[in-house]
């Protein structure tokens, strides 16, 4: 399911698919905004979002073997919770 097919989806529970838009959009700002600053997005039953740190490491270029540096970085991280759990081990 892409982007336009979740928000067909919205609109058949909401008046128009431009307020399911609107509404998908605005979630989705809140959750990157929420974690641009650092903070946990937890959805019970659905999951949690994070940032967690990846730390300072040495990698090798595939081409050329050389070593190469790779700098310190955040990354997103996406828990599910036990309901997304159970609703997809039916």
């Amino acid at each position: 399911m892409n982007k336009s097919e979740l928000i067909n989806e919205i609109a058949k529970v909401v008046a128009s698919k431009q307020e399911a838009e609107q509404a998908f959009n605005a979630i989705f700002e809140s959750i990157k905004q929420a974690l641009a600053k650092g903070e946990e997005v937890r959805l019970t039953g659905f999951g949690s979002f994070k940032v967690n740190g990846r730390a300072a490491r040495t990698g090798r270029n595939p081409r050329t073997g050389d070593e190469i540096k790779i700098a310190a970085s955040k990354v997103p991280s996406f828990r599910p919770g036990k309901e997304l759990k159970d609703a997809v081990n039916k």
